[in-house]
């Protein structure tokens, strides 16, 4: 994954952030909802958060060194889990404790009528930033569901933007149901539960986005080029069977291990010739792999 559509993904997600958690601070405060509080504390930590996500992006890309021979590619993967855990104690555990606490606690909410409307305008500015990352996943994403993509990614930092954009969206929705009953009963109570729902909205995607990002700090498998290139090399003449084949992201780039044996009667320039050949194939077929181990063997 490019990334320029990882920064316009981010910035699009930073200015959209801001401008919501602004709006929605200023309607917290005039009408004491308490689920629109919870909803500025998000966006502002989501704002917090793209800034992190930037960063760790940029120092992503720095140059390799002796002591990082393969680079700093997963870097990336360290910021993307700070993110995750600031989701899940500044968005997720905060608005489920201001919702206790306005639920053991009642304030009355002010103004209600206009509070939708003004969730209403965050909804559209949350749409914008959601859309623009799905374009920005689309060159990756291809065919598959928003779901299997979300598994399979290895961009760290556009799984974050985009598990955020749809926690937003379905955030405001509790808000303005949750609002919308307090204004039809007069009860606050709902408000009070609709901070606690959005709070555990929001636990419940950056548990799940610490998942995908410990998997990848782990080294995960690109099983779509493992796959791939073990078909490729089936079909060559060169080689009789492939014994073993990793694919790791690295960040943006695979790291590609190959054990195969080749024809026995190969002389020793004619198999380096070989490796070469299929290693220049395989890196124009598939751009992202940018290291590839080919090790000659006659047993795994």
């Amino acid at each position: 994954m490019s990334h320029n559509h990882s920064t316009t993904a981010i910035i699009f997600a930073f200015a959209a952030n801001l401008g919501i958690a602004m709006v929605k601070t200023g309607a917290a405060m005039w009408t004491g909802s308490g689920s629109l509080l919870a909803e500025a504390i998000h966006s502002f930590a989501d704002c917090g958060n793209q800034v992190l996500l930037f960063i760790g992006m940029k120092r992503s890309s720095r140059m390799a060194t002796d002591k990082h021979p393969m680079g700093f590619g997963r870097e990336s993967y360290l910021w993307a889990m700070m993110v995750a855990i600031t989701l899940f104690t500044v968005g997720g555990l905060f608005s489920i404790h201001e919702g206790w606490l306005r639920y053991t606690h009642p304030h009355a909410v002010e103004n209600a009528e206009i509070a939708l409307g003004i969730l209403l305008i965050a909804v559209i500015l949350e749409a914008l930033s959601l859309n623009a990352a799905m374009k920005a996943i689309k060159p990756e994403r291809g065919e598959l569901s928003l779901w299997r993509w979300f598994r399979q990614t290895p961009s760290s930092e556009l799984m974050v933007v985009i598990g955020e954009d749809l926690a937003a969206l379905l955030g405001l929705l509790i808000a303005a149901a949750m609002l919308g009953l307090t204004l039809l009963t007069g009860d606050v109570v709902y408000d009070a539960c609709g901070s606690i729902l959005i709070g555990m909205l929001l636990v419940g995607v950056a548990i799940l986005i610490v998942q995908e990002i410990h998997s990848l700090l782990l080294g995960e498998a690109d099983s779509a080029i493992r796959d791939d290139v073990r078909q490729f090399l089936e079909q060559q003449p060169s080689v009789i069977r492939t014994l073993n084949i990793w694919a790791v992201n690295h960040g943006s780039n695979v790291m590609l291990a190959i054990k195969a044996e080749l024809l026995p009667d190969l002389t020793v320039l004619q198999a380096v010739n070989a490796i070469n050949d299929l290693e220049k194939q395989i890196k124009i077929a598939h751009p992202r792999v940018k290291w590839i181990f080919f090790e000659i063997d006659n047993s795994d």
